[in-house]
């Protein structure tokens, strides 16, 4: 049995969750990544995925290691940090170069070559690429080529989809990490790293859209054919109806909060026309009693907006309504209640809750699509470390979604040397 420990770190603006596992047997005789730990602590010092006071940041991120660390009952060094925001950007580019060998047979070292060469692509001032993630390749002008390895021709091109970070947002966030002692694996798209825990090959070759609802934001990723063909992040979230339930109901956001998490719902037609709620029980002295409905309108408006926001990233891609996979949901904001019904409705396709795949425990939490992110991050660890080099693409670059971060993981490095000294 492997002890070796792939951990994943989360840092929301609503919480920071910390996922650890390692390789077992499975019953068929094979490997299989148990979770042995996963713990979530409220966060501070972070909004709409960015650093925002680094001294909180740096206090929550080290209050879930302290806690995963005493769950687990083991030291964790490192991890596999996840990154999203609003300011994470995606952008098409495609790499050109001349087969090598004089018999016109494409090697590794010609996927390498080509990939590079889909890097040198202008980007934005203030930002730095994090992912550099291949979709199909062409060889003399043949299209659709998963893995051009052993191939003949005189000319290989690959489309990529190009991540991007801002660089002040890729600092803020390594400094954080590395003040709490934690090295960093890698940097890695939340969204990929989410999908990685909840989808399935057939799902991503069908075509599927995955949506994690977050506190201040919501993370869109599309997969066709196997291959990645649209992210975004919105800057809006569940998070926004608990705001916009504090204003319709005169309260406090905690009030709000608490109010959402018992009694909202995204059907108000579900609702009794004499169901009431006591906001007394939330420790709201001299409030009347509400309409259950009114919570209820409140919470399917703003709900409708972010899947129509979800909708307008589909229609850009030309997928509106057209996934065969539909849609899963997965991330915090999944527990309001009607939410998948609210997504059929809007988006006009079949839609389910996405929770970790592809993994054992005996910890309940392990299983909650609010620890999507951070399970997928162990599994995104978990697969690089486990690709050998030598086996076409997914040897030559660490296989084409997990493995291409090196750029992401180079940064960090270099970071880690620059803030060394705010260890504490």
């Amino acid at each position: 049995m492997s002890e070796e420990l792939y951990a994943g770190l989360d840092i929301g603006s609503y919480a920071v969750r910390i996922a650890v596992g390692k390789v077992v047997p499975s019953a068929d005789g094979k490997e299989q990544l148990h979770v042995v730990g996963a713990v979530e602590v409220p966060s501070g010092g972070v909004a709409k995925g960015g650093i925002t006071d680094v001294e909180e940041a740096v206090s929550s991120v080290s209050k879930a290691l302290e806690q995963a660390e005493r769950l687990t009952g083991m030291p964790i060094n490192a991890a596999w940090v996840g990154i999203s925001g609003t300011q994470m950007l995606a952008q098409e580019s495609r790499g050109v170069v001349g087969v090598a060998r004089p018999d016109g047979e494409i090697r590794e070292e010609d996927v390498e070559r080509a990939i590079e060469a889909a890097r040198t692509v202008a980007t934005p001032p203030n930002y730095d690429i994090v992912h550099v993630i291949p979709k199909s390749f062409i060889v003399d002008g043949q299209r659709g080529i998963k893995d051009p390895v052993g191939m003949h021709g005189t000319r290989l091109e690959v489309d990529a989809l190009i991540i991007l970070g801002l660089a002040s947002h890729l600092k803020n966030l390594t400094k954080c990490v590395y003040r709490t002692g934690l090295d960093i694996e890698d940097l890695v798209f939340s969204i990929l790293a989410t999908a990685e825990a909840t989808l399935t090959s057939k799902q991503k070759e069908l075509g599927v859209c995955l949506v994690n609802l977050g506190s201040t934001t919501t993370s869109v990723a599309v997969f066709e054919e196997g291959d990645i063909l649209h992210t975004a992040v919105l800057p809006v979230g569940s998070d926004h109806v608990t705001r916009d339930l504090a204003m319709g109901l005169r309260t406090s956001m905690d009030a709000a909060e608490q109010v959402k998490i018992r009694y909202a719902t995204c059907l108000p037609e579900t609702v009794g026309k004499k169901e009431h709620i006591d906001l007394a029980e939330f420790g709201i002295e001299g409030a009347e009693p509400v309409d259950r409905a009114f919570v209820a309108e409140i919470t399917q408006a703003r709900m409708q907006e972010i899947f129509e926001k979800v909708d307008a990233e589909l229609r850009k891609v030309e997928r509106s309504g057209l996934l065969p996979a539909g849609i899963i949901l997965t991330g915090g904001g999944v527990h309001v209640d009607g939410c998948v019904e609210a997504a059929k409705d809007i988006l006009r396709l079949p839609a389910g809750i996405g929770a970790p795949l592809g993994v054992s425990s005996v910890i309940d939490r392990a299983h909650d699509p609010a620890l999507s992110t951070a399970v997928g991050l162990v599994l995104w660890g978990r697969h690089i470390r486990g690709t050998a080099p030598g086996k076409g693409v997914a040897g030559a670059v660490f296989g084409k979604i997990k493995g291409l971060s090196g750029v992401a993981g180079t940064f960090a490095k270099g970071m880690k040397k620059v803030f060394s000294s705010f260890k504490t």
